[in-house]
C-alpha cells in the first residue's frame, strides 16, 4: 500500500498534466443547474431535458477505460455518473481516466436516465475539473488512526460520517428552535461584551488577555452577558436574550468545555415559579423541533420530557441520600463524608461551599429527572433573590436530566444592598483561594441602585444538545479545541 506522501506525489503529477494542457484545476466558477437532492426529487421531469449541469466531489470510482461509473456528492445527496466511450469525446474520457481521483470536485454535463439495475444516473457528455484533491480521503486507503486525529480533522469526519453531518445540522436546528421560541414570545435578541473588566454572572475561572489599545488586562466573559442583560432590565427592556460564546478556564470532561455556546434570557415582572413552567414548555418545544420526539435515552436514563417534572429539595435530597444535614454539619464532617464516598475534589481554596457542592454532585448523579432542583442555600448563589418565608435559601432552580444540571434559572436579586453584601462574601472566598468565587462588580451594583424590576433569568449551554444526542460535549462541537499538532 502506498504511503500518503507517495499518493500526494502521484496526484501532483496528475495536477501538472492538467496544467500542461492549459486546464485550470481550481477555477473560480462552476455551472450547476440543480443540487443533487433536487435532481433526485425532480428526476422524472429533469430526465426529459436534453442535458443539465451537476457538480460534486467524487466519492467512488468503478471501472476504467471505455466505461467508468462514479459516485459524486454535493453536500445534499450522492448521485451516480457514467462516462462511456461514444457518449463523450475520447480526449475527455482519456483525461478523466488519467487525472481524476476519489476526492476531486468535478462538474458534469449530460442527460439523466435509469440504468438496467434501476440506478438513477447522469450520462456524461462533458466534464470539467473544479478542484483537484492532493490527499486521499479516509476510507479510500486510510482511516483515522485515533480519536484525536478524527477530531482534529473534523472536516473529514463530517464528510465521511453521515451521523456526524446529521449532528451538525441538528445542532443548527437546536439553536434556531430556541431562538424562535423566545422571539415568538416577544424577546429581543441582544449582544453584550465578550471582553470585560470584571468576569461576572457565574462562578468560574476566567481567561485573561491584554487589551493593547487601552493597555489593560481584561477577561473573556464567563456568562452570556448576565450582568449586562440585567442592566437592560434597569434600562426598561422587558424581555431580552443572547445566544453567544462564553469561555471558562477550567478542566475538560464529558460535560465541560472551555469555550462553548450558551443561551441566557431575562424577563421583567416574572419569577422562578413562572420560569419553571416556561422552561418545561421550551425544552419540550426544542426537543420536538430538533429531534421530533420528547423521549431520550441519556447516560442510561430513560427520559420523557412530556412526563410530569419532579422537584428536588437541595438540602433534603442531600440529607436523605447520604445523611448529611448541611445546615448543621461542620466542614470536617463534610470532608469525612467525601472521603467515605470516595469523591475526589480540589483542595485548593476548599471551603464549606465547595464541600457542599461536591456532596450534592454525588447525589445528583443518581437522579434521572426530568425535574427541578430547588431551595439552594443563599451562600451557594450570590445572584438570586432570597425565598419568601425562608431567607436561608434562594428562589433558584436547576433543570435535572440524567444525573446532571442542564440549565439554571432564578428570581433575580434586585436589592442592591443585599447584592453588595453577597459580592463582599464572594470577595472573601476569592481572597481565601477560591478562584471560582464571583468578582465584585461595582458598576453593576450602581446600576441596580437606579432600580431593577422583579426579573426571572435563565441560562443553558450546548450541554443540553449533547445530552439529547447522548454524546460527550466535545463530540457535539463542530471544531473542538485541540492541542497544537506536534511536528
Amino acid at each position: 500500500m502506498a504511503s500518503i506522501e507517495e499518493i500526494r506525489e502521484d496526484r501532483i503529477k496528475k495536477l501538472n498534466i492538467l496544467k500542461e494542457k492549459g486546464i485550470d484545476a481550481y477555477p473560480a466558477r462552476s455551472h450547476r443547474d440543480f443540487y443533487i437532492s433536487e435532481a433526485i426529487e425532480r428526476f422524472d421531469e429533469l430526465a426529459k431535458k436534453d442535458s443539465i449541469f451537476m457538480v460534486g466531489r467524487v466519492m467512488a470510482l468503478r471501472g476504467q477505460g471505455a466505461l467508468i461509473f462514479f459516485n459524486f456528492y454535493d453536500g445534499t445527496a450522492t448521485f451516480q455518473g457514467l462516462l462511456k466511450k461514444g457518449d463523450i469525446d475520447d480526449s475527455k474520457l482519456d483525461l478523466f481516466n488519467i487525472t481524476i481521483d476519489i476526492g476531486d470536485f468535478i462538474e458534469v454535463f449530460g442527460n439523466l436516465f435509469v440504468t438496467k439495475r434501476g440506478e438513477k444516473t447522469i450520462q456524461v457528455k462533458d466534464w470539467r475539473i473544479l478542484s483537484k484533491s492532493l490527499r486521499p480521503l479516509p476510507g479510500e486507503y486510510y482511516g483515522f488512526k485515533d480519536e484525536e486525529e478524527r477530531l482534529r480533522k473534523r472536516y473529514l469526519d463530517i464528510l465521511v460520517n453521515e451521523d456526524i453531518k446529521d449532528r451538525v445540522l441538528k445542532r443548527t436546528k437546536f439553536w434556531a428552535s430556541i431562538r424562535n421560541f423566545l422571539v415568538n414570545k416577544g424577546f429581543a435578541e441582544v449582544e453584550t461584551p465578550v471582553l470585560e473588566n470584571t468576569a461576572g454572572g457565574a462562578e468560574a475561572r476566567p481567561f485573561i488577555t491584554h487589551h493593547n489599545a487601552l493597555d489593560i488586562d481584561v477577561y473573556l466573559r464567563i456568562s452570556a452577558g448576565e450582568l449586562w442583560q440585567k442592566r437592560l432590565m434597569v434600562a426598561g427592556l422587558p424581555k431580552v436574550f443572547e445566544i453567544g460564546r462564553i469561555f471558562r478556564n477550567e478542566g475538560m470532561d464529558a460535560e465541560h468545555l472551555q469555550d462553548y455556546t450558551q443561551l441566557e434570557f431575562y424577563q421583567a415582572y416574572s419569577d422562578y415559579n413562572e420560569g419553571m413552567e416556561m422552561i418545561k414548555e421550551m425544552y419540550r418545544y426544542v426537543a420536538k423541533e430538533t429531534f421530533g420526539t420528547s423521549k431520550f435515552n441519556i447516560k442510561g436514563f430513560e427520559i420523557d420530557l412530556d412526563d410530569d417534572w419532579k422537584t428536588y429539595d437541595y438540602v433534603e435530597t442531600i440529607k436523605k441520600m447520604i445523611g448529611v444535614d448541611i445546615w448543621t454539619a461542620e466542614l470536617s464532617d463534610m470532608e469525612n463524608k467525601l472521603r467515605e464516598l470516595k469523591v475526589e475534589y480540589d483542595a485548593k481554596g476548599f471551603n464549606k461551599t465547595r464541600a457542599i457542592d461536591n456532596l450534592w454532585k454525588f447525589c445528583r448523579k443518581q437522579i434521572g429527572g426530568p425535574g427541578f432542583l430547588i431551595n439552594v442555600p443563599v451562600f451557594m448563589e450570590p445572584l438570586a433573590k432570597r425565598k419568601e418565608g425562608d431567607d436561608r435559601v434562594v428562589e433558584r432552580f436547576q433543570v435535572i436530566l440524567a444525573g446532571s444540571e442542564v440549565g439554571k434559572g432564578f428570581s433575580e436579586l434586585n436589592d442592591p444592598i443585599d447584592q453588595e453584601e453577597r459580592f463582599m462574601e464572594q470577595a472573601t472566598l476569592r481572597e481565601g483561594g477560591d478562584e471560582e468565587a464571583q468578582m465584585h462588580d461595582h458598576d453593576y451594583v450602581e446600576a441596580m441602585e437606579y432600580g431593577m424590576p422583579p426579573t426571572f433569568g435563565f441560562g443553558v449551554s450546548e450541554r443540553l444538545f449533547a445530552f439529547f444526542v447522548d454524546k460527550p460535549a466535545r463530540e457535539c462541537q463542530i471544531f473542538p479545541l485541540m492541542r497544537p499538532k506536534e511536528e
